[in-house]
């Protein structure tokens, strides 16, 4: 009895170990899952090359393997037609795949390359544009700031003259006010002239009638 709980409890532990592994039928195109071990148990179903089953015991005396599908559908083949990889018809298939995703991928990058190669030339032309504008504006600055000077020239030479033309306007008003003194003395002076003349000559016009008079009288005498 002991011996037969032994046998069990190693047979348990056998198939714990097993539970966890995944196998794959091989490159032969279909196998037989039978409900027991041996050919004369009834087979359950025909597994394609490639499928994934799971592994639930191993009998290596019978040479055959426990298995379970995805589907949930439980049974026995034969061990040899089992193995830890996938088919080399599956594995073609995921690397066919994968290289055409790496091709797509490649296009991507190589067409995403020109583009910002693309984009470079166009950012190097903008780059050269912007340094000549740079140059003009810096050309421009340059001829402002001589402009700014002659301008700041001018402006001290309009502002000497507008001095110059203050003394000058104020020069004006001193001959303008002399020059209308010299008129205004002037014609008193005429006035002072012309009154004399006047005086002279009401003297004079008093002085002759008596002259003559005089003479008159003195000639009457002889």
């Amino acid at each position: 009895m002991k011996n037969i709980f032994m046998v069990v409890s190693c047979l348990l532990i056998l198939t714990g170990n097993a539970m966890a592994e995944t196998r794959y039928v091989s490159d032969t195109l279909e196998i037989t899952m039978r409900s027991g071990k041996g050919t004369s148990f009834g087979i359950t179903r025909m597994l394609r090359s490639g499928t994934p089953v799971e592994v639930l015991g191993v009998d290596k005396k019978s040479g055959y393997t426990q298995v379970r599908t995805n589907s949930g559908k439980e049974g026995w083949v034969l061990s040899r037609f089992l193995m830890k990889g996938q088919a080399a018809r599956d594995r073609l298939a995921t690397a066919e795949k994968n290289l055409a995703e790496l091709e797509l991928e490649n296009r991507k990058l190589t067409t995403a390359m020109a583009t910002l190669n693309e984009e470079k030339g166009t950012l190097e032309s903008t780059l050269q544009e912007l340094e000549g504008e740079s140059r003009g504006v810096s050309q421009e600055l340059a001829e402002i700031r001589r402009t700014a000077s002659s301008a700041l020239t001018i402006d001290s030479e309009n502002k000497n003259m507008k001095g110059r033309m203050v003394s000058l306007e104020r020069q004006l008003q001193t001959v303008q006010q002399e020059n209308e003194t010299l008129k205004d003395r002037t014609a008193r002076d005429w006035f002072m002239v012309g009154a004399a003349v006047v005086l002279l000559g009401i003297i004079v016009g008093l002085i002759i009638p008596k002259i003559r008079f005089r003479k008159k009288s003195s000639w009457d005498t002889f």
